[in-house]
């Protein structure tokens, strides 16, 4: 299918792994001009190379920048506002028990999950309405319905997505721009590979028997029963930033594994 992306220009942020740099991937292909971001410039570079090797041909370039703090996203918010797409996929996580999180845990996780997007979103609409088109996705997660007990504030970042995605779609009534978010399931980037090769150590099995153990124990709701692949997220990012998806606008699209049981 073509999406009808060539010749648009993307930012996609915290994109040198994982969904970040897969969706980036699948918007090359589709002929888009992707800018990857890292805080690391040999990082950024490397998924440049990483990129060239995957889609060769593609137009590509990278942005070191910090989007922690609002000096490093004013400095990427200088090319936002050359973009048709905005991807706002940066986002960290971290397990600790309730009682353990301090302020500055939850001041830092709401710094860089959603902070971030809502800077660089404040400074590419308006030149995406002046253009009659624009996307903006938010990469939220499945634990903006599910809020996990072992990571309340990141739960608390993933929802607050949702609420500002909806909230600039309504803002962004009737300009030809959409504002989406979608929410991905467990994913096999990878910090989950890490995760599980590390648990096939330990336990002496192997990391297949340690996703079928994760699943059947930890993640039971799954209907996929296996990690999602990056890919597949990025598949669903790249449709939500085609024309075709024009009628898709302030939705919550689950890209989930069916780990979210309500059908609303």
């Amino acid at each position: 299918m073509d999406l009808q992306l060539t010749g648009k220009h993307a930012l996609v942020t915290g994109s040198t792994a994982g969904i970040g740099f897969a969706a980036a991937a699948r918007l090359a292909a589709e002929g888009v001009h992707v800018t990857l971001n890292g805080r690391s410039k040999d990082a950024v570079e490397r998924a440049v190379a990483r990129l060239l090797e995957q889609v060769p041909g593609a137009k590509v370039n990278g942005a070191a920048a910090d989007l922690s703090n609002a000096k490093g996203a004013a400095l990427l918010a200088t090319r936002a506002a050359e973009v048709d797409i905005l991807v706002n996929n940066l986002g960290i996580y971290e397990p600790c028990p309730f009682e353990e999180i301090s302020d500055e845990d939850w001041f830092r996780l709401f710094e860089i999950n959603v902070m971030s997007g809502v800077r660089l979103s404040r400074h590419a609409l308006p030149a995406m309405k002046g253009r009659g088109f624009g996307r903006v996705v938010f990469v939220s997660s499945e634990s903006a319905l599910n809020p996990p007990a072992e990571m309340v504030h990141y739960g608390m970042t993933k929802a607050a997505q949702l609420s500002v995605s909806r909230a600039l779609a309504e803002a962004s009534k009737g300009s030809g721009v959409t504002v989406n978010s979608v929410l991905p399931g467990p994913t096999r980037t990878e910090g989950s590979r890490a995760f599980t090769e590390q648990l096939a150590r330990d336990q002496g099995i192997d990391e297949a028997q340690v996703e079928r153990n994760y699943f059947a124990n930890d993640r039971p709701a799954s209907l996929l029963q296996r990690f999602i692949h990056p890919a597949e997220v990025g598949a669903t990012i790249a449709w939500l930033c085609s024309p075709l998806a024009a009628a898709t606008n302030g939705s919550a699209i689950r890209v989930d594994g069916g780990i979210v049981r309500s059908i609303a």
